[in-house]
């Protein structure tokens, strides 16, 4: 008998069936497709699988941008100071420039600022997506340099190999080019393969997949832990503080930019926003947590 055929009542039951089966069908294709984001965070009861980074660098891990010269940088202590609004105030500037090493990332600036972060810096690690900045603003970045600092670059080897003939490749050349006492480096292509395969070892989720960016934090960890006996990082918050942040008062995201995003919002934001990719910040703090024990590594401002 055709639905068309059937009594009124029946055809009802029978689309209303239909209709709660296509719901169902739909949410749980849904429910699937989103699996790998919320929560985000490590996956609950994952056991991360041992990595020893102290043996993980290898001679090609660093292409260096002109010549055949290795990456030999090694320090007993370390200082990596964060971007942080959190080291304003600190007055841990003179602190910072007595270490053995001091790794700064990105386009963190110290002029105006060396009371809390200090003048001194033996290691830049370097975003693709800060490159440019750098470039504008040569002397500010080299100034107050240890005598022979060291540019650590990263990015897609789309943008940093020199056959990719990128705008950011060549403002990288244009760096080393003008600057003939700094030593310029970008991290491998076999490398970058490698840094997403431990953010899978150690938190559970594939980073393509779960759409997730590594930040230049993650990659200034592993590469302090690679090339320092001891790092005590300045400015870095624990992965539960933006749990625990009681009223309203809100920071910058980066202590040279006053007005900028506050540092809570965009953590969590990050951390759990399904649309596009994005840092997993809180993710990040907690396999640091980890690493502390196993690395000698040691926070302040605050202190963990």
């Amino acid at each position: 008998m055709a639905l068309k055929d059937a009594p009124r009542s029946h055809r009802l039951a029978i689309l209303a069936a239909v209709f709660i089966l296509m719901t169902l069908f739909i949410l749980y294709n849904s429910n699937t497709s989103n699996e790998t984001y919320a929560p985000f965070t490590v996956v609950r009861n994952h056991t991360p699988k041992t990595t020893d980074l102290k043996k993980w660098a290898t001679k090609d891990c660093y292409v260096p941008v002109q010549g055949n010269k290795s990456m030999t940088l090694r320090c007993h202590q370390c200082a990596l100071v964060t971007s942080s609004s959190h080291v304003l105030g600190s007055n841990a500037g003179k602190e910072i420039d007595a270490t053995n090493c001091v790794i700064r990332m990105n386009d963190a600036p110290t002029t105006g600022y060396f009371a809390d972060v200090g003048k001194r810096t033996t290691l830049r690690v370097v975003a693709h997506s800060s490159v440019f900045r750098v470039v504008r603003q040569p002397k500010e970045f080299l100034s107050g340099t240890d005598h022979k600092p060291i540019f650590i670059f990263w990015g897609p080897p789309s943008k940093m190999t020199k056959d990719s003939k990128a705008a950011v490749y060549r403002s990288i050349q244009t760096i080393h080019a003008t600057y003939a006492n700094v030593s310029c480096f970008t991290v491998a292509p076999s490398k970058m393969s490698r840094f997403d395969s431990l953010f899978q070892r150690e938190t559970g989720r594939d980073r393509q997949k779960s759409h997730s960016w590594l930040s230049t934090g993650w990659f200034t960890m592993v590469i302090a832990i690679e090339i320092c006996d001891n790092i005590k990082v300045y400015g870095m918050v624990p992965p539960n503080h933006c749990q625990k942040r009681m009223g309203s008062k809100k920071l910058p995201y980066h202590y040279y930019k006053p007005r900028g995003s506050d540092e809570c919002e965009t953590y969590v934001e990050n951390e759990n926003n399904k649309v596009g990719s994005h840092h997993r910040f809180i993710t990040e703090k907690q396999v640091f947590s980890r690493w502390a024990h196993q690395y000698n590594i040691t926070f302040a401002y605050p202190a963990w």
